[in-house]
């Protein structure tokens, strides 16, 4: 336990002692955040096997998987404030066409591209993994975009469509990895199961959404058992981390596999917490300062899971940069193609598609489930290498879109040990 409690106070300082290198370059923390995690992973600081100072190993870095489900499922609690009727009436039906239409776009060129891969040279990468690959594409990570937001307190236009896309993006990626995976493993088998392509993922998502709105509906009858701040901030949390295990639970009904995705239940516990609720604004605010912590040990962990054994094998080199490419291009070309179709401004246009370019856990997960595919290896490694990569560029050109954008306002209070002195009147005479 002391080795655990050691190991996760110098992640933290790792995280934020690395913070201060970053912003000399103008980066993002989360890049700082990614960057520590690496130096403490099991490819540096780790491979010396000091207990406590570094995660000595892949599979000791899994031991921590509890760290970055909670903290995922604050997050997508946050994102649930997005969700907030009044928002939804300007921009929810954009969101989801924009939403659907970049997905399944970047799902489709992928495809095209890694299977006239497949046609040319069959022995590089096999038919269903292709398939599959394709899919995993379409995932966006809302961690990283989310961070970048809150901490250059971006908003306007392009800033609340992109969160409202990135929620959605979970629940189209789901359905496409389903689907997807399904036909892969039909071609292999050669048996086409229905339950598995389509069945299972719809349940997935109804009763993911039927969880998530009984949760959000019960905290907010519980709220009113308490008046102070304090308290119905811990029972906030409280709630979430009910939630996320609730969401972890997997059951059968009959031949048909039943489970949760924890995106979308917490997703859904935050969108009907906050409007129902009247001051559920407030809380929100307060149970996302108190997750601070919690947010940074998500990104060093990450980065400390990220495998650098993958840039050695040359296969995995070329499929990977191929995937990043095509997945560059879908997500940016039908980004822009679906902003153009429902009438979005030049300024959103233009810069959202950059903005979806961060992927990570969701990705990693479907890529798990993949390895059970003959080519499954060469899935999970590709996405290593590719999750590598935008994870530590995509968060830097989502701050540079929102900046161009024009979305990035000055972060106020600089020094917490000074106080903020009002600015003296400017005499225009």
């Amino acid at each position: 336990m002391e080795t655990t409690l050691i190991c996760l106070a110098f992640a933290l300082i790792g995280g934020l002692m690395m913070s201060r290198v970053t912003k000399l370059v103008n980066l993002p923390a989360v890049t700082a955040y990614l960057v520590a995690g690496l130096l403490l992973g099991p490819y540096c600081l780790g491979a010396f096997g000091l207990e406590g100072l570094g995660f000595t190993s892949l599979e000791n870095v899994e031991g921590y998987k509890i760290v970055t489900q909670v903290a995922l499922g604050f997050i997508a609690f946050s994102m649930g404030n997005e969700f907030r009727l009044t928002q939804l009436k300007t921009m929810g039906d954009k969101a989801i066409l924009v939403g659907i239409g970049q997905a399944v776009g970047t799902t489709v060129m992928v495809d095209v591209v890694l299977i006239a891969l497949h046609l040319m040279f069959p022995s590089v990468i096999s038919l269903p993994a292709a398939i599959t690959l394709g899919a995993i594409a379409a995932a966006t990570a809302p961690a990283a975009t989310l961070m970048v937001v809150r901490q250059y307190k971006a908003d306007g236009p392009l800033t609340r469509l992109l969160m409202l896309v990135v929620a959605i993006d979970d629940a189209v990626g789901l359905l496409l990895f389903s689907v997807s995976f399904g036909i892969a493993t039909a071609l292999e088998s050669g048996a086409v199961s229905i339950a598995g392509i389509v069945l299972e993922p719809i349940l997935e998502i109804i009763l993911s959404l039927v969880l998530g709105s009984v949760m959000g509906w019960l905290l907010n009858a519980f709220e009113w058992f308490f008046h102070s701040r304090s308290k119905r901030m811990t029972l906030s949390v409280a709630f979430v981390l009910l939630t996320v295990g609730l969401s972890m639970i997997e059951f059968n009904i009959g031949p048909i596999h039943c489970g949760f995705s924890l995106l979308l239940v917490c997703m859904m516990t935050g969108t009907v917490f906050c409007n129902i609720c009247d001051s559920s604004e407030e809380l929100m605010n307060r149970v996302e300062r108190w997750t601070i912590p919690v947010n940074i040990l998500f990104f060093v962990i990450s980065g400390a899971e990220l495998d650098l054994q993958v840039v050695v094998n040359p296969m995995t080199l070329l499929v990977g940069i191929i995937y990043i490419i095509a997945r560059s291009a879908g997500k940016y070309t039908f980004a822009n193609l679906s902003c153009r179709a429902v009438h979005c401004s030049e300024n959103i246009t233009k810069h959202l598609g950059i903005t979806l370019l961060p992927q990570a856990g969701v990705a990693l997960g479907m890529a798990l489930t993949a390895t059970a595919l003959s080519d499954g290896a060469l899935v999970r490694n590709v996405v290593l290498f590719s999750v590598l990569v935008y994870e530590l560029v995509g968060p830097a050109l989502t701050k540079r879109s929102l900046l161009a954008a024009g979305e990035i306002n000055p972060e106020g209070k600089t020094n917490a040990r000074e106080v903020n002195k009002p600015q003296e009147p400017v005499n225009i005479h």
